[in-house]
């Protein structure tokens, strides 16, 4: 393997699926993922669903890299402006971090100006987990403890940046109710930590997490979602319970700007194919993962739209997390 950082963790792709290859990747014969959180999270779920299928379609090996840290603005940076872009090396992008970062912190200095996305795949509902023995048994108990004891009730979350820290502060501006947030390095270390009783809950994506709530290491109580998730029935939304908050993380594939044009057309037509890969389909299913595949200028104009959403809420509450 090559290009070990000294802060890195590379880890080969095994992954093979039996078969040829469909297509020779005009780029070269094997494509770095950069993933800007631990192995075991959301990025790594879906690097593990789509990279197998996209190996077959491609011809290629892919190498995944871990540069945690900084709410992946190690990994984008690294992307945006010390990667040739010559095809070789993309980055799973997750927003809304990705813009928020940059939002939140000026000294993050690179821009969605300087990627060419190349495809979202998922949109991930956010989900409150609590650990198996915890003593809340629905979100309207949870929800109580929190307003009789403001700020105390500890919430884990992917980082200072990620949907989930900013899923906390939109419950908490619809509610009233203040929470105790706990930043981790990523949505695994956060549902680690839940499960460990470290923390009373974590705010999480169902994707991540869904695993652990069919085997009963975590209890669902509420989702992020406009409606019940066919998945999880039981469990009931946020506005159910009178709280309009819908939030999410969209996890998709991003490369260097000015990548060459073949290459780009090449990974767009890839995952153009998984929309009607009925392989591809089961799977995600059967790891709830939400497909929401947009592609090329549509995944660009989804991450624009997003950025000025953000930029309106980080507005509204800058002074009072900064001060």
């Amino acid at each position: 393997m090559k290009h070990r950082g000294a802060y890195a963790a590379i880890l080969l792709s095994t992954l093979l699926l039996p078969g040829a290859a469909m297509a020779e990747y005009s780029a070269g014969d094997e494509i770095k993922v950069l993933q800007g959180f631990k192995a075991g999270g959301g990025s790594d779920a879906l690097a593990q669903l789509t990279q197998p299928f996209l190996r077959e379609s491609l011809g290629v090996d892919f190498v995944n890299e871990y540069l945690p840290g900084a709410t992946g603005a190690i990994a984008w940076t690294r992307l945006a402006k010390q990667t040739e872009a010559d095809g070789t090396t993309i980055s799973i992008t997750n927003t809304p971090m990705l813009m928020t970062n940059y939002i939140m912190n000026d000294t993050i200095t690179y821009s969605v100006d300087e990627l060419t996305p190349i495809a979202n795949v998922v949109t991930d509902p956010g989900i409150i987990v609590v650990p198996a023995d915890s003593p809340y048994e629905t979100v309207e108990e949870f929800l109580a403890a929190a307003e009789e004891n403001p700020g105390t009730i500890t919430v884990g979350n992917s980082g200072v940046g990620g949907d989930d820290f900013f899923s906390t502060i939109l419950i908490e501006q619809a509610s009233g109710i203040s929470f105790q947030k706990v930043p981790f390095q990523g949505d695994g270390p956060s549902a680690t930590a839940a499960m460990g009783g470290q923390i009373d809950a974590s705010f999480n994506n169902l994707g991540n997490v869904y695993g652990h709530i069919q085997s009963g290491s975590l209890r669902p109580l509420a989702v992020f979602a406009r409606e019940r998730l066919s998945m999880l029935p039981d469990v009931p939304t946020l506005s159910e319970k009178g709280i309009e908050v819908v939030a999410g993380s969209s996890r998709g594939y991003s490369a260097p700007a000015g990548i060459p044009d073949e290459a780009r057309q090449q990974l767009i037509d890839a995952f153009e194919a998984l929309k009607t890969n009925e392989e591809f389909k089961k799977v995600a299913e059967e790891r709830a993962m939400n497909l929401d595949i947009q592609t090329g200028d549509d995944y660009r104009q989804m991450i624009e739209d997003m950025e000025g959403q953000f930029e309106e809420i980080w507005a509204s509450v800058k002074d009072e997390i900064n001060g």
